[in-house]
């Protein structure tokens, strides 16, 4: 059953979310010694990035992270690159022990796809930090999602609300600039997160927020799906949270 959390704000936000995550990191590497974990990029997970980070009681030497989704012909330098923001905001920052990336420029995206599934199924995720798109896209799964697929990635279309977000939020000078298709993980391997830990600030996604927790569960709205995960936490500031009903706003 998914939970949600309403801050007051999205350093707030940020402080809750990365506690969380933290508690199910440290909690995994007590029972077993390691702990593997998914992280997402983009503006909604700047203070959750921060925050973690900040944090002086996690083993990162004992971690494994894996790369959310990448758009595909991006070299690894751009503003715009996941592989780059995962390096500046993450992995520069600790001593993980190590983080696979997804690599969109890869010789063959179909045998990377399939490097990147080999090497998941032998790390079960702990814990996934994720975020919701403007257009109620879950990674780079934009509407309608394929909720059945089993590949653990798959390379998606991004469809136009997708790539106005992406330029919206000032990662490419112009909309022609954003990248078509992407390597994406799966909606069904999202959900093997034996936690997942969903950050969504800002009022441009408070639809998608009220549609995927008071909407049916529908591949039209991919985010909704959360909605049959066990341990899913939504953490919101305000005016993401602005559009739920007064029952649901007040959870958390």
């Amino acid at each position: 059953m998914m939970k949600i959390i309403v801050t007051k704000d999205g350093k707030e936000l940020g402080t809750r979310a990365a506690s969380q995550a933290a508690d199910v990191i440290i909690q995994a590497i007590d029972a077993r010694g390691s702990a593997n974990v998914v992280v997402a990029t983009g503006a909604s997970q700047f203070e959750t990035l921060a925050a973690l980070v900040a944090r002086q009681d996690i083993p990162w030497d004992r971690i494994t992270g894996f790369h959310l989704d990448e758009y595909l012909e991006i070299p690894e330098d751009h503003p715009a690159s996941f592989r780059r923001y995962l390096r500046e905001r993450l992995v520069s920052q600790v001593p993980i022990k190590e983080f696979h990336y997804i690599d969109g420029q890869a010789e063959d995206i179909a045998t990377e796809c399939t490097r990147l599934g080999t090497l998941i199924a032998a790390h079960p995720i702990d814990v996934a930090l994720v975020g919701i798109g403007e257009n109620g896209h879950l990674a780079f799964n934009d509407p309608p999602a394929d909720f059945d697929t089993q590949e653990p990635y798959l390379v998606v279309e991004l469809d136009e609300a997708c790539r106005r977000q992406q330029h919206g939020e000032g990662w490419f000078p112009t909309l022609e600039d954003v990248p078509t298709q992407a390597i994406s993980m799966s909606i069904q391997q999202i959900l093997k997160s034996a936690a997942i830990v969903c950050s969504v600030p800002d009022e441009r996604k408070a639809d998608a927020v009220a549609q995927t927790v008071e909407g049916p569960v529908s591949a039209d709205v991919p985010a909704s799906i959360l909605q049959s995960h066990a341990a899913t936490t939504l953490y919101l500031d305000p005016p993401a949270a602005s559009r739920l009903t007064d029952s649901v706003s007040a959870k958390g």
